[in-house]
């Protein structure tokens, strides 16, 4: 069997790492099976479509790199193939016209609840008379289709990851198919695409459990084969409550925009679920495809870990070469930077800034207020940074005296700024961690920063003696 998959996203939101977890595991399989991966968008939900979740979606699966070989397929283009479906299916006697009332639903469902039983429809029409059905559409009432589930019974399947699933007919309802404004439901226009695209898996989180009986009967009653299921694990934060965005849980478009590499996101996605061993987690794409089964994949719900995910894109980052980094840094750069600062930016000035800062980044998105020292013509800080282990009159000498040294250096780089800085400590009596530790507030306005000497060199001896006298005027005023 030529496998064929899909990823069926609603656009009634943006896709956040749920969603699109779902969507690289389809990827993955299609991939390692050398199969086809199907692109459909089930927009038939029209009250609830949000404007751009679309191009979220597509834009989310580009960046990771989940191509598709199919679609994108658009549901609300294939309307009339629903409906033919939804006709056959009251011709067959699996299906039913419906002309209750959304009031008289809401009665019922009321009713229900005082009782203290599950709500559901009550199948008042599942039985009219040709009169009745007749008298209700002399009325003007457009029906839906409801799908006559047996009141008796088993629907039994067998899920891939979770073996044989049972349910109890007569613990399933008489659910709609096709909607009073023509435009099908989930249920039929699920497993009508599934057959006429020729899915031969479906792959989608274990919320969908439940709903599996449903397209069962649907195919039994039609007389189609259905695929196979197997319904993913669940994504749960960290304290294994259901994953919400106070867990990080946001759209993937989100990370992308805050500097998360796609590579990094793609490996953390698909360790949500499935693992190679115990042990290995940072792997290519290459070495994950190769590797993927649903053999691999955990039947208990996958954790969340908005922490691991940093550090992963951590890893990431290092590795890249600093010409990539840079390349990748200077969009987040322009758009971080305070406007203050020149633009164009000099990509030559940036390109020796990256290699400070390359390691401590654990996102591109931090990358602007890790360097913004290096662009700014003025530092904000307090003289109290430069006081905490400092008199007022040690910090003043100890900068006058590293002006005037500085001043006659010819020779600019790290390793002649240290060999001239690290004796002057002693001689001004301090120890170096202190001594240093002005000079960077100084030179960089922070406590904590690159290394000190690379930094000096980068910023120029003329940017350096400016913030030097700039500090040594701030000491001075202190008192």
């Amino acid at each position: 069997m030529k496998v064929r998959v899909r990823f069926a996203p609603s656009p009634t939101g943006y896709p956040h790492v749920g969603n699109i977890r779902t969507a690289l595991f389809n990827w993955l399989f299609a991939r390692h099976n050398d199969g086809i991966f199907i692109l459909r968008i089930e927009d038939t939900d029209r009250e609830r479509m949000v404007d751009g979740a679309v191009e979220a979606i597509i834009e989310s699966l580009r960046w990771l790199g989940l191509d598709w070989d199919e679609g994108p397929y658009f549901q609300s283009q294939r309307l009339a193939l629903y409906r033919e479906v939804a006709a056959e299916l009251v011709k067959l006697n699996a299906a039913y016209y419906c002309y209750c009332s959304p009031e008289r639903l809401q009665l019922v469902r009321e009713e229900q609840m005082k009782r203290k039983q599950p709500p559901g429809y009550d199948r008042h029409c599942r039985n009219l008379t040709s009169s009745q059905r007749a008298e209700f559409e002399s009325s003007g009432i457009t029906p839906v289709i409801r799908f006559r589930t047996p009141l008796e019974g088993q629907t039994v399947f067998h899920d891939l990851l979770r073996g044989e699933i049972v349910f109890q007919n007569s613990t399933l309802d008489d659910f709609v198919l096709l909607k009073s404004d023509g435009y099908p439901t989930y249920h039929l226009a699920n497993i009508v695409d599934d057959h006429f695209m020729g899915v031969s898996h479906v792959l989608r989180a274990d919320e969908w459990l439940s709903s599996t009986p449903r397209h069962v009967l649907l195919y039994q009653a039609l007389g189609w084969e259905p695929p196979k299921f197997a319904h993913l694990p669940m994504i749960l934060g960290p304290d294994r409550s259901k994953l919400s965005k106070r867990h990080g849980a946001t759209s993937v478009t989100e990370y992308m925009e805050a500097g998360y590499l796609p590579e990094a996101m793609f490996n953390f996605l698909a360790l949500l679920g499935w693992s190679l061993d115990d042990k290995t987690e940072v792997m290519s794409r290459d070495v994950i495809i190769r590797n993927f089964s649903l053999e691999r994949i955990s039947k208990n719900p996958a954790v969340f870990n908005k922490e691991k995910l940093d550090w992963m894109n951590g890893v990431y980052i290092r590795s890249l070469t600093v010409e990539e980094f840079t390349r990748r840094a200077l969009p987040f750069l322009e758009r971080g930077l305070s406007s203050t600062v020149a633009r164009p930016l000099d990509q030559d000035y940036v390109r020796r800034i990256m290699p400070l800062v390359q390691d401590r980044a654990r996102t591109l998105g931090e990358v602007a207020h890790l360097t913004e020292f290096f662009f700014a013509e003025e530092l904000n800080y307090e003289a109290k940074l430069f006081l905490e282990k400092l008199t007022p009159d040690e910090a003043a000498k100890s900068l006058q005296t590293t002006i005037a040294r500085l001043e006659g250096l010819q020779d600019w780089d790290a390793a002649t700024l240290e060999n001239l800085l690290r004796p002057l400590a002693e001689e001004l009596q301090l120890k170096t961690g202190v001594y240093f530790g002005l000079l960077r507030v100084a030179v960089t306005g922070r406590t904590a920063a690159p290394p000190l000497f690379q930094t000096m060199e980068v910023l120029g001896k003329n940017r350096c003696l400016k913030r030097l006298r700039n500090a040594l005027s701030r000491v001075s005023n202190v008192g």
